[in-house]
């Protein structure tokens, strides 16, 4: 993996020196845009206002103030927070649900450098006893970023953050007033305890539709006709909540107890 920052984590009056790296991967197939009539591909090119193609050495970003362009370089960046764009300063500690999910964005693997191995290990162990979230912010790509410190196994994370106001407001959302029954909702509640394994194992699911995209694709290029995917409808003979839920664990129990028996 190639390191996307370095740079140090700040905390307290100790910097760790750290790389950054991604921790996702995009899983699904790299689909080219073509031309329909001889399917050749299709091109972005980078072009001024003129129509002319700019290559990208000769590109420079400029921000407009007061009806001119003001050209920005690397350095320019750099001298807005000289401690932002090398340091991810953790300023709090939170708990858990002090953050709201909402705000997560991307994850990203923090490793030690070499001189920054023992305070990497005393932070992240820190971290994982105390179940606390440190909270800071730090630059990335020119774009400043309120970002997450924990712990997956040995290894520290580090997520982006929406700052709280880039949430919209959901006042606009219609959501229902109508309540429900005492008995709904103990049907309910027993259908998610139905519902509920032992133990939770997320590594179970998987992106199964690119596989079957794949394999849509390789019966095209066979000439093999897919015919059209039915989907499975639930019928409901009542409109009656109760009834449904009661279904719906009667086929919960059904489908375990075919399980065991296979």
């Amino acid at each position: 993996m190639r390191s996307l920052w370095k740079g140090a984590i700040g905390f307290g009056l100790v910097n760790i020196p750290v790389n950054l790296y991604s921790a996702i991967e995009n899983s699904s197939l790299n689909l080219d845009m073509l031309d329909k009539k001889d399917h050749s591909r299709i091109h972005f090119k980078r072009v001024n206002d003129a129509g002319k193609e700019v290559p990208w050495k000769s590109i420079v970003k400029g921000y407009e103030l007061n009806g001119k362009y003001v050209i920005l370089e690397d350095k320019d960046f750099e001298k807005a927070s000289p401690e932002k764009t090398q340091l991810i300063q953790v300023n709090e500690f939170a708990n858990q649900e002090d953050i709201d999910p909402m705000l997560y964005e991307t994850p990203y693997y923090l490793e030690p450098r070499a001189e920054g191995k023992k305070a990497y290990v005393l932070l992240r162990d820190a971290i994982s006893k105390t179940g606390k979230i440190g909270v800071g912010t730090f630059v990335l790509r020119n774009k400043e970023h309120l970002c997450a410190l924990t712990t997956s196994g040995n290894i520290m994370l580090l997520y982006t953050l929406r700052f709280p106001e880039e949430i919209r407001d959901s006042s606009d959302i219609k959501v229902p007033t109508s309540k429900t029954t005492a008995a709904e909702m103990k049907m309910a509640m027993a259908l998610i305890a139905n519902l509920t394994p032992s133990k939770f194992n997320m590594n179970k699911y998987k992106d199964t539709y690119t596989d079957a995209l794949l394999d849509i694709i390789k019966k095209k290029q066979k000439g093999i006709k897919t015919p059209p995917a039915k989907l499975k409808v639930v019928h409901r003979n009542t409109s009656d909540l109760v009834s449904q839920l009661k279904a719906s664990l009667s086929g919960k129990a059904k489908s375990k107890s075919q399980k065991k028996a296979s």
